[in-house]
């Protein structure tokens, strides 16, 4: 029987939600512009968009808020993070910003330009339209076992070492401005990286003079599935397993709105370079405000201290990546197949295998989330072909290795009654999969066009 680990915390506040009637989703998504980005979270039942600043902070949280410094310069707010994150991460610099994409803002320019490239064992969205940005190409490198989301690895994660080498070569060394690792790896399913994956790719990178950067923005996640399927790690610390992972970069950038459970922020760390540190510095004042609050009120600054050491815990990240596994196998018996083993963050379900009459130009996985919030109010999004949008190049739609319908959970909200409702709802929509079509874009922006674009359901 599937095991659910109970919540390791006590409910003090509640958000009323309601569902609406089948009718009026039909008529909210038409609205919508069959975009689940343009949806009103009044109108949505369980939102599952993303786990990036839906989190529940905790008590303790929002008490640091009623004492958050708000001095431009020299705040109290500020000193605690760079105290907090330093007890992690072990890096000597640290930076915050308004959010992830900010820290890329900010970093990307700095190691990439016209000409270079970036390689990753995968590139999320933000991260790839920062790379494109700065005039370089995005260049994704993650292991073949990746790709079969049936079996099973402990490590899906993974940069495929051997193929990272030949493009180093390829491109050549000079030409590669930096080596992103994203942890968990989000685009391939939430799926984690071993040690000893990143060791290697560090030393690859090393013996190439090429800088190492981290995608921390589930680094926490990550250190748990070390943890739990890495052998040698068993009996270290959520933060012991940290300090390693990131003693194999050289910079990380992180969205803290993930596993420092905070609504707004993000943070940029500088390992021992200060001149790197003083670039990373001038960047932010312009972009983001002065370095000691970078783009943040001090009460979020405070928020992130705290939350930062609250996602190590082991109890709580036990019951975190426990809430996907539940949902993985309630699927699993219902047949309907996902990237397995469960993600970190989020379930992955593979809409190519469910709809597979919708070609990936049509785009199965955006049809799937559509048809999941008209079934029952649920709001989802795709992580495919839609998703990745045109080739800068060429203009062509590109076809993503992954046609997934992303369940991110946030941390701390839903329940175990929530789980089951979304289980139901992807069964009904099983049993009428094969009648479903796809949709054409009417209108997209340059770029992140998933966010903005506008579709229409084919005849």
């Amino acid at each position: 029987m599937t095991k659910y680990y109970a919540e390791p915390f006590k409910i003090k506040m509640v958000e009323p939600i309601k569902m609406l009637t089948r009718e009026e989703r039909i008529e909210k998504i038409k609205e919508a512009n069959y975009n689940v980005f343009g949806l009103k979270s009044d109108d949505v039942y369980i939102d599952l968009l993303t786990d990036s600043g839906t989190g529940a902070m905790s008590d303790k949280q929002w008490a640091g808020i009623m004492v958050g410094d708000e001095a431009y310069s020299g705040s109290r707010s500020y000193r605690n993070l760079i105290k907090s994150a330093q007890d992690i991460f072990d890096y000597e610099y640290f930076q915050p910003v308004h959010q992830g994409r900010a820290a890329e803002k900010v970093v990307m320019p700095i190691f990439l330009e016209k000409g270079k490239v970036a390689i990753s064992n995968m590139h999320f969205d933000t991260t790839r339209a920062h790379v494109e940005l700065a005039g370089a190409r995005a260049v994704d490198c993650v292991i073949r076992e990746a790709l079969d989301t049936v079996n099973y690895h402990p490590f899906k994660g993974n940069m495929d070492n051997e193929r990272l080498e030949k493009l180093i070569e390829e491109y050549g060394a000079e030409n590669v401005g930096m080596i992103i690792i994203t942890v968990t790896n989000n685009s391939a399913g939430g799926q984690p990286v071993s040690m000893e994956n990143i060791k290697k790719t560090s030393e690859i990178a090393k013996s190439y003079n090429i800088p190492v950067c981290i995608d921390a923005a589930r680094y926490a996640e990550n250190a748990y599935f070390i943890k739990k399927r890495e052998a040698g790690y068993e009996d270290k610390s959520i933060k012991e397993i940290a300090k390693e992972m990131f003693s194999y970069a050289d910079i990380f950038t992180m969205s803290a709105k993930k596993d420092a459970i905070i609504n707004m922020g993000g943070l940029i760390g500088v390992k021992n370079d200060a001149e790197i540190f003083e670039t990373v510095k001038a960047r932010t004042i312009p972009l983001e405000g002065f370095i000691s609050y970078g783009g943040l009120a001090g009460r979020d600054i405070e928020a992130m201290a705290i939350g930062l050491q609250e996602g190590t815990d082991f109890d709580y990240l036990q019951y975190r990546v426990g809430q996907i596994e539940y949902l993985a196998a309630k699927l699993d018996e219902a047949g309907i197949a996902f990237q397995s083993p469960a993600g970190g963050h989020a379930l992955f379900i593979d809409a190519k295998k469910m709809l597979p009459q919708v070609p990936y130009y049509e785009f199965p996985a955006q049809t799937l989330a559509l048809e999941l919030y008209i079934e029952a109010g649920i709001r989802s999004c795709d992580i495919g072909s839609y998703m990745m949008g045109n080739n800068p190049d060429t203009g062509e739609q590109i076809e993503s290795e992954f046609e997934f319908t992303r369940l991110a959970v946030p941390r701390r909200v839903y329940t175990q009654s929530h789980l089951d409702v979304i289980v139901e709802a992807l069964k009904a929509i099983k049993e009428r999969a094969s009648d479903l079509k796809g949709y054409k874009v009417t209108w997209e922006p340059a770029i992140l066009r998933h966010f903005t674009a506008k579709l229409m359901p084919l005849e």
